[in-house]
């Protein structure tokens, strides 16, 4: 159980885990590259280092050095049928992508995760993969892991995303390489693109332009990455700083990727103080180092098409609406209900209990500020990015805040506790 206790400023520098989802993507397409990939300020989290266990087990050989990960890719057609079941633990990530991969396969996988990756829907991905060719039975007619895959002898699609996902349009894409025709995704320019910028920066053949993604056959060769920090763990931090007067903190060396970037937005438009320094390239991913001002904000309306840029931060949003003035309205987050919890009615649940006036909506939640945080007991619900939030809440809290089930937090966040006392005065 993680206990919180209030500050009275966040001031300091740091810097946070690297960026989730681009290890996962490191580690895919190394492993499916020709040539040694070298792996510098890799996740490692639970998420992550599961996805490395799904490519051992399909024959790659992988290195862990611990500050640096080498991988020994076997190109597009060098993976091998597992002998055993594939567990991706909890990463939503790792069973969609790694399906896309598998469906090129001309063997035989199961692949499947934890109690809740079993509720998760995996039908937006069988379905474009079984229109490219792939054999793929689920549970729940179709809908639910695991998932029984034959994969190989597939053809290439041309795909309307039905919601801006970087999850399917990343499945279809990894298919697209064991295709021998042209792959075309329309409708995910708003979803995240590190993986149309990881497949550049390894040779593949893809162009984005007018919202349309094409990818033409490719031959992948291996890297060095250097991984970000990972913007959606600076959130909690930023989110933080910028709601508490006479606070100063420099996160360093952040994924400034813009599809990202959501959270900065949305807190400059609060009427936050957030600054971009020391900005540098590598990978094909904008990197940086932000530096917060804390201060009074105001509540505001978000919806539309900043979501998808702030899908995982918006736990955390919600905290600091609580503590601004006015009325915050969220609308457009039904994606929430289908992550590791359904993330709309746990954070409706647990800022209730902190006296927080909050009301739920089908589609986001309502915040009415400023509150005074009541401390208490809350639960995590299993989710790490809920129970970050919840931390950030116990910062303004009047008494403690205690946190049950916290170290689900290890999923992406390894010392998350140790950084927030660093930087909580």
């Amino acid at each position: 159980m993680l206990k919180i206790d209030k500050a009275n400023k966040i001031q300091g520098e740091i810097t946070v885990p690297g960026d989730k989802s681009i290890s996962h993507r490191a580690i895919i397409l190394s492993s499916i590259s020709r040539g040694p990939s070298r792996i510098e300020g890799f996740l490692r989290g639970e998420d992550c280092l599961g996805t490395i266990d799904c490519f051992r087990q399909l024959g790659v050989d992988i290195v862990d050095k611990g500050s640096i990960i080498y991988v020994h890719g076997k190109g597009l057609g060098g993976l091998r049928e597992p002998g055993d079941i594939l567990d991706v633990g909890n990463s939503g990530t790792t069973i969609r992508l790694v399906s896309g991969i598998l469906a090129g396969q001309n063997f035989f996988t199961i692949i499947t995760g934890d109690e809740s990756i079993r509720q998760r829907p995996m039908d937006r991905i069988a379905i474009p993969l079984r229109q490219m060719g792939a054999n793929i039975h689920a549970r729940g007619k179709g809908n639910l892991a695991p998932m029984a895959i034959w994969g190989g002898d597939l053809k290439p699609i041309d795909y309307t995303l039905p919601v801006p996902s970087a999850q399917i349009k990343s499945a279809i894409l990894l298919a697209g390489l064991y295709t021998k025709g042209e792959t075309s995704i329309r409708g995910g320019g708003k979803s995240r693109d590190h993986t149309e910028r990881m497949l550049g920066a390894f040779g593949a053949n893809i162009l984005f332009e007018n919202n349309l993604l094409t990818l033409r056959p490719s031959t992948l060769y291996g890297q060095e990455i250097q991984i970000p920090g990972d913007i959606s763990s600076a959130a909690f931090f930023i989110a933080g700083a910028a709601v508490l007067p006479g606070s100063h903190l420099r996160i360093k060396n952040v994924g400034l990727n813009p599809t990202r970037t959501g959270i900065i937005d949305i807190i400059r438009e609060m009427g936050g103080n957030i600054e971009i320094d020391n900005q540098w390239m590598s990978g094909g991913e904008e990197i940086g180092d932000i530096i917060v001002r804390g201060g009074k904000l105001r509540g505001i309306n978000i919806g539309g098409n900043i979501i998808p840029r702030l899908i995982d931060e918006i736990p955390v949003i919600a905290v600091i609406a609580a503590l601004a003035q006015g009325k915050t309205l969220i609308t457009g987050a039904e994606e929430l209900k289908v992550k590791e919890t359904n993330r709309i009615s746990a954070m409706v649940e647990e800022m209730n209990k902190l006296g927080i006036r909050v009301k739920e909506l089908a589609d986001g939640m309502e915040i009415h500020g400023p509150n005074k945080i009541h401390g208490g007991q809350v639960e995590s619900h299993g989710d790490h990015r809920i129970a970050m939030a919840l931390a950030i809440a116990g910062l303004f809290a009047n008494s403690p805040v205690k946190i049950k089930n916290s170290n689900c937090i290890g999923i992406s966040f390894p010392g998350f506790e140790e950084s927030l006392k660093k930087i909580a005065k």
